[in-house]
């Protein structure tokens, strides 16, 4: 990673790499257009409403933004991972997606730790939080294994949070 800002570096994990959307890709999940790199079932529906989100919200493109999640085995791209800009009283939500193929393999979770590593060393960044519906049982897997906790129920969500220990 770059010494200036370890944002604009890819993240590399155990087996992904979480690297920045490109305007082309973005592009190309808006026009249906296939890409040689992608999981045959990527994007999912969530990859193309935050592609069409990018352009009220283009904060999401830059480094602490969104993320494509690469599987380094393969080269393909089988989701993505995002925070969303910008942080609320030093709280900045996390959300993310891995397409069908793809699931079962802790790919998100590995994708969270790292991504909410990197937020919370964001300027005025204290706590990642994410959202979940209970009827989603794998979304709670994947936070509470990366180190999420519950700390409040609103109507059909569960909200979770990460703190910076430093905070």
């Amino acid at each position: 990673m770059s010494s200036s800002s370890p944002a604009h570096a890819d993240l590399i994990t155990e087996r992904l790499v979480l690297r920045p959307w490109t305007m082309g890709e973005v592009t190309a999940v808006l026009d249906g257009t296939r890409s040689a790199h992608w999981a045959e079932d990527f994007p999912a529906e969530g990859d193309r409403v935050i592609a069409g989100l990018f352009d009220q919200h283009p904060v999401w493109l830059t480094p602490y933004g969104h993320r494509l999640v690469v599987e380094r085995a393969s080269g393909s791209v089988v989701g993505s991972i995002g925070l969303f800009w910008p942080p609320s009283e030093g709280v900045l939500e996390i959300g993310y997606g891995i397409v069908a193929s793809r699931r079962g393999r802790g790919y998100a979770t590995e994708a969270t730790r790292a991504l909410t590593g990197l937020a919370l060393t964001a300027p005025d960044v204290h706590t990642v939080s994410a959202h979940v519906e209970p009827s989603n049982p794998s979304s709670v897997r994947v936070l509470e294994k990366a180190g999420f906790q519950q700390w409040a129920t609103e109507g059909d969500t569960i909200r979770y949070r990460i703190t910076n220990p430093g905070s």
